[in-house]
This record gives C-alpha cells, sequence and structure tokens, in this order.
C-alpha cells in the first residue's frame, strides 16, 4: 500500500479540520465542583450528576476533562460508602460506550481510549478484568430484541408505532436499526455475567434518560430530540419502568419542569467550560483556510 504523501497528511492534520480531542479548559475542576455542589443541594445523587457531565462531557469530546470529572467523582468529598475508583470508572465508561447511538463510533473510540490511559493503573487493573455482556448468539437475540422494543415503547408511548412508521418512510431499516441495534443492544441493559456486581452499575432506564437529554443538548441543533428524551424521563417515573431499578436518587425530581431545567443549564455549563464561550464542539462547522487556486 502506498504511503500517504506529507501534504495529505499535513491537511488532513490541519488546525482548521479540528482533527484532536478537546483540551481540558484550566476551570473545568471548578465547574464539575459547582455541578455536584449544587446537585448536593436538590438531593440530586452522583449516579445522575455524573452520568449527565460524562455525557456532556464525551459529546464535547474532552478526555482530559473527563479525568477531571473522574478526580471530583473519586475525592473524599463524594465519599458513599462504594469503592468510588472502579465504580466512577465503570459508570463513566458505560455512559460512554450508550454515547455512541447519539454521538457516533469515533469520540466514543477516542474519549474512552484516552480516559482510559490516564486512569491509575491499579483501576486499569480491575477494569481488564471486565468481560463483554453484549455479544449477540442465538441464546440472547430474542432477549436483546425484547429489550429493544420494551425501552422504545416505554420512551416513546402513545406514539411508539407512529413514530416506528414515519422513520420508516424516511428508511426502511432506520426503525430496524434504532430499536434493535441501539435500543436493544446498546441502550438497555442485558444481564452481567457472573451476576450483578456493586462496582459495574448499570446505566438503567431513567440514567439512560438523563444521559440522552445531556448529550442532545451538548450537541446543538436537536431539539426535538431533547423534547422526546426529557418526556422519555418522566414516563420512566409513570409507567413505572423505573421502579424495577436501584433507585436513582433525585430522578424524579429531574423528570419535573424545574428539574430538567437545572439539568439543562448544568449541561449548559459544561458546554461553555470546554468550549470556551464558543458553544459546542460536536459539529461547529470549520473555516477553511482561503484557497491558493
Amino acid at each position: 500500500m502506498t504511503k500517504l504523501s506529507e501534504p495529505l497528511k499535513a491537511f488532513i492534520n490541519a488546525a482548521h479540520a479540528r482533527p484532536n480531542t478537546t483540551a481540558a479548559p484550566r476551570q473545568i475542576a471548578s465547574v464539575y465542583e459547582r455541578v455536584a455542589k449544587d446537585a448536593a443541594s436538590k438531593k440530586v445523587g452522583m449516579p445522575a450528576w455524573l452520568t449527565a457531565s460524562t455525557a456532556a462531557t464525551m459529546t464535547m469530546n474532552s478526555p482530559q476533562s473527563m479525568l477531571e470529572l473522574y478526580g471530583l467523582a473519586t475525592s473524599s468529598s463524594q465519599n458513599n460508602g462504594r469503592n468510588n475508583g472502579v465504580w466512577a470508572a465503570e459508570l463513566m465508561r458505560e455512559v460512554g460506550l450508550k454515547c455512541i447511538g447519539l454521538n457516533g463510533v469515533p469520540r466514543t473510540i477516542n474519549t474512552l481510549g484516552e480516559f482510559y490511559n490516564g486512569l491509575p493503573q491499579d483501576i486499569q487493573g480491575e477494569l481488564k478484568k471486565r468481560q463483554p455482556r453484549r455479544g449477540l448468539s442465538q441464546q440472547t437475540i430474542n432477549d436483546t430484541l425484547e429489550r429493544g422494543n420494551q425501552m422504545w415503547d416505554s420512551i416513546y408511548r402513545p406514539f411508539s408505532d407512529k413514530l416506528t412508521a414515519k422513520l420508516a418512510h424516511s428508511h426502511p431499516d432506520l426503525p430496524v436499526f434504532i430499536i434493535q441495534g441501539e435500543y436493544g443492544a446498546l441502550f438497555s441493559n442485558p444481564p452481567t455475567p457472573g451476576g450483578e456486581d456493586p462496582n459495574r452499575p448499570n446505566v438503567g432506564r431513567v440514567l439512560m434518560s438523563v444521559l440522552a437529554v445531556a448529550v442532545l443538548r451538548a450537541q446543538t441543533g436537536v431539539g426535538p430530540q431533547v423534547v422526546s428524551h426529557i418526556f422519555g424521563l418522566r414516563k420512566a417515573f409513570e409507567d413505572g419502568t423505573a421502579e424495577p431499578e436501584e433507585e436513582v436518587q433525585g430522578g424524579k425530581w429531574l423528570a419535573s419542569n424545574e428539574g430538567s431545567l437545572w439539568l439543562l443549564e448544568q449541561v449548559d455549563s459544561i458546554v461553555e467550560a470546554i468550549g470556551e464561550g464558543n458553544g459546542s464542539t460536536f459539529a461547529p462547522g470549520m473555516k477553511a483556510p482561503k484557497s491558493k487556486l
């Protein structure tokens, strides 16, 4: 295979194309601290605010900021009786994995890779022991499809069938991929090999809606989907799908008008800080240099 020319490589990595992840601004730790402090005053627990903060940071493509957030989650000020070193890393990378369905694969690959490399070696060692749990087989496919349909119906009822039909008009495989590949195989939670592990938290029905609202708000340009997932968060408490899960402290309040407004404001503060006042890095466009031709 022929090598890329030096001019081509240079142009791929040109500054205007923004080829790299986003550096952590100096004040990002204080931004996360304010989010955590305000969450505590609203009785919103760490799983909720850490999920939202991680999702927004993943969207902003900033693994260095993720490590600052991890440092806060594992600090003595956030002691909650867990082994926070492993627990926080597991929650954050599970959030990052599920961001694939909203942000796409590349940001998750790059951000989670740098995040893992920046973790303490003992935490890396614990994470290496984890086995995948989303592999599809003849034994798992039916359960996966059922989980996908259940989550889809829970979030979009009473319009789930109407929405499925509308998506199919755009492309017949669009609802198939979304419901089966994303809601079934990614967004919903399969059984954990060897049984539940307290240090391997699930991003369940409530946190999944919190995650979706945070990601979509940080992206910009997708207001209808933000609205859908705010309603989806409310429906988790209305239809009882939140009940079988471990209670998400503050989850019900986040589903209220006041709580959802607060959630959006926290995401905005993270976007403002990491974007250094220039807004989201998700799809800001690029100002190419003037052609020399």
